[in-house]
């Protein structure tokens, strides 16, 4: 019988390992981010247990950056990390287990499902391969990966560059949240379909500058919130320095020599079984267009998508109490812009759920295609 392992030695790969010696009580801790005390993201590979029934005894669960997560989560596993499924989970407010029987030799976890490095490099050599597309390398992250800014419009198009709308789009600012860039892979392919008349509009109308991951260093570490340099990039716009957040640095000075008309920043919510936005109410800036933007935006997006909705979400935050050092609000504040923050679930949209599947990679993308219908409709 082939002996039990557990690895990691892969990208993104995380978990501690804390006892092995029976396929029924494998204890695991769930590590913390490289260079901080954020932990809350997984992705292993457990070998030799094939059709034997498996017990993943998650130790630390309680002790991670977000307990309430593990309410109503269902670990996801594959056996060819190409199709991810939810597997038997329960969390009892200290251990969260969660339980499969194998059918292969080798099986992967993960908290959800994995958007590599590898796949972030074939997304940008896909649509780079466009005649809408230019790639720009921006500079370098923490540990000399390249930041890669996308910029694409129809230059042959009627409306002339300089009345064209610049619309941001940036994503995994927190690496552990595969799921923004799986939305923007969905976004891109919509855009970049030449049979798409809502593509063909906004790219006649539209410069789109697109950064699908704004954390390589962390993604590929394997962590939920932080860079190679430990810090959380939604925590760095107001003053991000070359040493500690370097890829906020660079993004944030491509956005002053551009400008930004509307700018959304795409992240996924630990706890909340639902996807919705969230604004610059409490930023000093905050105007009327402003609020009447994000009114119209969301309206015509729970129009055209039922996974989107706008009754759960953060709540409103009061007047002038907005954090400026997250991405939005200095961004909404620095361009008098809407800017909004897409959430999207780590578990299922429990307003529409799929027992197998839960939220995935795929409901990422699809949700990433339908955002170009408000875009379109809304005038910013």
């Amino acid at each position: 019988m082939p002996s039990l392992h557990i690895s990691t030695q892969f990208d993104s790969g995380a978990i501690d390992v804390v006892r092995l010696d029976s396929p029924q009580d494998i204890q695991l801790r769930i590590r913390k981010d490289s260079a901080s005390d954020f932990a809350q993201w997984f992705h292993f590979c457990l070998h030799g247990a094939a059709y034997q029934s498996v017990t993943l005894r998650f130790l630390n669960a309680s002790e991670c950056a977000y307990p309430k997560g593990w309410e109503g989560y269902q670990v996801l596993a594959s056996h060819d990390r190409q199709h991810w499924s939810r597997i038997d989970t329960q969390y009892d407010g200290t251990e969260m287990t969660a339980r499969l029987t194998p059918m292969a030799q080798a099986v992967y976890f993960a908290y959800f499902e994995p958007y590599s490095y590898e796949q972030h490099l074939d997304l940008l050599g896909s649509v780079g391969s466009s005649p809408w597309v230019q790639l720009q390398r921006l500079g370098s992250t923490v540990q000399g990966r390249d930041m890669m800014l996308l910029r694409v419009t129809d230059e042959a198009g009627t409306t002339p560059l300089e009345d064209k709308k610049k619309v941001w789009v940036i994503a995994r600012q927190h690496p552990g949240e595969t799921m923004a860039e799986w939305f923007v892979e969905g976004m891109l392919e919509r855009l970049l379909d030449g049979d798409d008349a809502v593509a063909r509009v906004l790219l006649d109308r539209c410069v789109f500058y697109v950064v699908p991951n704004m954390n390589p260093d962390g993604a590929v570490l394997g962590n939920l919130r932080t860079n190679a340099a430990g810090a959380n990039l939604n925590r760095e716009w107001a003053a991000p320095s070359a040493d500690k957040s370097p890829e906020v640095l660079l993004v944030r000075q491509a956005m002053l020599d551009t400008g930004v008309d509307l700018c959304l920043d795409v992240h996924g919510d630990e706890g909340l079984p639902y996807n919705f936005v969230v604004g610059s109410e409490g930023t000093p800036g905050y105007s009327p267009r402003v609020a009447e933007l994000e009114d119209a935006f969301k309206a015509v997006w729970l129009a055209s998508c039922p996974d989107f909705q706008d009754t759960v979400n953060y709540g409103k935050v009061a007047p002038g109490q907005a954090n400026m050092t997250l991405a939005t609000n200095w961004i909404a504040q620095q361009f008098g812009c809407l800017a909004l923050t897409i959430e999207m679930p780590f578990k299922d949209n429990a307003n529409l759920p799929d027992v197998l599947n839960g939220w995935s990679g795929e409901r990422s993308r699809k949700l990433g295609a339908s955002v170009l219908q408000p875009l379109l409709q809304v005038g910013f």
